[in-house]
């Protein structure tokens, strides 16, 4: 079953059902990093991609967004604010609350940097506040994702004033770099590794000679190689059967295991 939440109260009262039914779920935004299994998922889905949406400022330096907004609103948003610090992530295709999820990064930033607090919603249908130190914030990981089930509903940035035309002018550079080196013009879920401690996974993968690999419609990017990109009827099992052939020839060749950083929904074991 996949549900679209319309606003906080609905979202309470199904997670606190779905507990006391035992029935899994899981909680998605725009799912932009996610693999899910040909199979489907036995259990709910729930977004928030049309839920209620609050984007607002506060104390002149602070934004208050839902976690089913956009990141790019949330950019633009802060730019005609004249507000830095959220640069890094126009461009990146999530929604606020994946974002701090797995804690989004580019450009040698993150969420981290950036966020104050957030609220969330427990097993129990109960409302929850956690500031930053509670967010157990790291490469890629957070107490969200550490913790599942808990659904984020509202963040709060905190970031700093600036001149809007320079704030612009960097948005403009990173959208440039993203669209120059990343294979946006098919459909994919995002860089599919973490990165290695000492090394990039795109340059192990492309020094293996992976790049332009296929297994059935899924192809190494030729473009960028930390990318698997759909060709056109490619399946969750090709794109499986492609990262565990990447890996296995990167740490035959360098021996450093590469760590998949797209999540996955089903019976999809990467």
């Amino acid at each position: 079953m996949f549900i679209y939440i319309n606003n906080e109260n609905s979202l309470k009262i199904i997670i606190k059902e779905l507990n006391a039914l035992n029935i899994p779920f899981f909680i998605i935004g725009n799912g932009s990093n996610l693999l899910v299994s040909d199979e489907g998922y036995r259990g709910v889905v729930l977004s928030l991609s049309k839920s209620e949406k609050i984007l607002r400022l506060e104390d002149g330096d602070s934004i208050i967004c839902s976690a089913g907004i956009s990141l790019a609103k949330a950019c633009v948003f802060a730019m005609q604010n004249s507000l830095s610090g959220l640069e890094f992530a126009w461009g990146i295709p999530g929604t606020c609350g994946g974002a701090l999820f797995m804690n989004a990064g580019a450009y040698g930033n993150d969420i981290s940097n950036i966020i104050e607090s957030s609220k969330y919603i427990n097993k129990n249908g109960e409302e929850k506040i956690l500031n930053k130190d509670e967010m157990r914030l790291s490469y890629r990981k957070s107490f969200y994702s550490e913790f599942k089930g808990n659904c984020i509903t509202s963040l709060t940035f905190k970031l700093k004033p600036f001149h809007l035309e320079k704030i612009k002018e960097k948005m403009y550079e990173n959208i440039h770099k993203r669209k120059s080196k990343q294979p946006l013009d098919y459909p994919n879920a995002g860089s599919i590794f973490k990165r290695p401690e000492g090394h990039y996974a795109g340059t192990l993968i492309e020094n293996a000679g992976l790049k332009g690999k296929s297994i059935g419609g899924a192809m190494v990017s030729p473009k960028h190689a930390g990318f698997i990109i759909n060709t056109g009827g490619a399946t969750a099992q090709d794109v499986k059967e492609l990262i565990r052939y990447i890996k296995k020839t990167v740490f035959e060749k360098f021996g450093v295991l590469l760590e998949c950083e797209i999540k996955t929904l089903g019976n999809v074991r990467l």
